[in-house]
């Protein structure tokens, strides 16, 4: 038997009983799978890969660097992990460029500071 759509005022409510923490690091992992997939990480050659996009790649780096860096202090022992997936991601993006960035210049480098 399946259970019935939640309506809207339902899905506030879960939500609400959803802790901070986990809502902020369920946002990067998306954000984090994203990049990877516009990375072409998924696929077996990066380089070859048909969702390969770095334009869009360098967009959602950045915003996972602004949500990381403004929410750094709340993440606890999440912080470690969520900050070496974004440096890997950066790493990953310098890597895949034609002409990469210089430090600094990088993919959400001005939150983070230089990725090497």
């Amino acid at each position: 038997m399946s259970e019935a759509p939640l309506n809207e005022a339902e899905t506030v409510r879960e939500l609400a009983d959803i802790p901070a923490v986990e809502v902020i690091s369920r946002a990067a992992v998306m954000l984090m799978s994203s990049a990877a997939e516009k990375l072409g990480l998924a696929d077996e050659d990066p380089d070859t890969s048909p969702r390969r996009d770095l334009d869009e790649a360098r967009r959602v780096i950045t915003a996972l660097a602004g949500l990381v860096t403004a929410s750094v202090e709340y993440l606890g022992p999440h912080a470690g992990p969520i900050r070496e997936g974004l440096q890997s991601l950066q790493r990953a993006f310098r890597e895949s460029s034609a002409h990469p960035d210089e430090p600094g210049k990088g993919p959400g480098e001005k939150y983070t500071g230089p990725v090497y």
